[in-house]
């Protein structure tokens, strides 16, 4: 990440500063404070980051945000929180890195008194429940629904009906292997001969490039590929390329970006994407922490985030025109 130095800096100094004021009048600002955790750099967390802004402001009786990207790192989250915690701030907004690994963290937050926002993903689904207030959350089975159902329009109207499909995925993360369930589900509910012959993880975009070019590899007649996110789908993309199999292996996934909108435009090898907009998903992890600021928290714990689909050239150049600053 670059400049990492300087916005550990700008983070250790907006941290002194809540301790400061902590210390000073037992509360963290007049108008509060609100720690916020993004995964890593994909599009799509500038896109919460959007949304954040729009519904918690930037005036000078907005609160706060304390922002820090801990590029998929359980120990760096881990760091963040408990400074966070330590210094009472008034709400966290938080994309765990791991189900299990950062389950103390959140319950340290939990025990100061800090109210906890999951967003995207979260901690394992009984301990969610004791430590997090809320968990926006597009529903994950019904996001990989979205892609089986576009995947096997795709074989039934090519007349294929054993066709073999890789899966590149994310399945650090609970959500991940709940897309992939509603993917398999959807897909075999129309081609019951769909085989599943590969499943690997990649999380990175370069893991995810390399992970395709030996499933090509191994399967070089592979018909389709599932990317269970923005990395492991533009990953698939750029192996099937990489591999001259474009015409040949299609890829469906998830989560738009400028990339995803220009290959999907494009349309030799990325078909269709499923897509819950981060600006969506900021807004509303915006205003459940607005909620809990206003002493009225929701009492709903999953809030329900808005699927979208795309699919085809039309769907990637619409995407490109409603998100002109390149923000998903």
């Amino acid at each position: 990440m670059k400049h990492a130095k300087r916005r550990l800096a700008a983070v250790l100094m907006a941290v002194a500063a809540v301790l400061a004021v902590t210390a000073a009048c037992g509360r963290v600002g007049e108008h509060g404070r609100i720690g916020v955790v993004y995964l890593n750099a994909e599009g799509y967390y500038a896109g919460v980051g959007r949304g954040l802004s729009s519904t918690l402001g930037h005036g000078g009786r907005d609160p706060q945000l304390v922002q820090t990207n801990i590029q998929s790192d359980p120990a760096k989250e881990s760091s963040f929180i408990n400074t966070m915690s330590s210094a009472k701030v008034d709400a966290l907004i938080v994309s765990p890195a791991s189900a299990t690994a950062s389950i103390p963290a959140l319950r340290l937050a939990k025990q100061s008194g800090v109210p906890v926002i999951c967003y995207n993903t979260c901690i394992e689904d009984a301990e969610a429940r004791k430590y997090v207030q809320s968990f926006v959350l597009g529903d994950p089975a019904g996001f990989g629904r979205v892609s089986g159902e576009q995947m096997a329009a795709y074989f039934l109207a090519a007349g294929k009906r054993a066709p073999k499909v890789g899966v590149i995925n994310c399945e650090q993360f609970e959500v991940c292997i709940q897309r992939r369930q509603g993917f398999e589900k959807a897909l075999k509910a129309q081609v019951p001969g769909a085989r599943i012959v590969a499943n690997q993880q990649g999380l990175a975009l370069d893991e995810a490039v390399e992970r395709g070019e030996q499933l090509l590899t191994a399967h070089p007649d592979i018909d389709a590929f599932y990317g269970e996110a923005g990395s492991q789908m533009l990953g698939a993309v750029k192996a099937v390329e990489a591999r001259g199999r474009a015409g040949k292996t299609a890829v469906f996934g998830g989560d738009m970006s400028v990339d995803a909108a220009k290959k999907l435009q494009d349309g030799r090898v990325l078909k269709g994407v499923a897509d819950i907009s981060g600006i969506k998903v900021g807004r509303l992890a915006g205003q459940a922490a607005r909620d809990v600021l206003a002493g009225r928290p929701s009492d709903r714990f999953v809030i329900p985030a808005p699927i979208d689909r795309y699919l085809g050239p039309k769907d990637g150049t619409r995407w490109l025109q409603e998100h002109s600053d390149g923000i998903p």
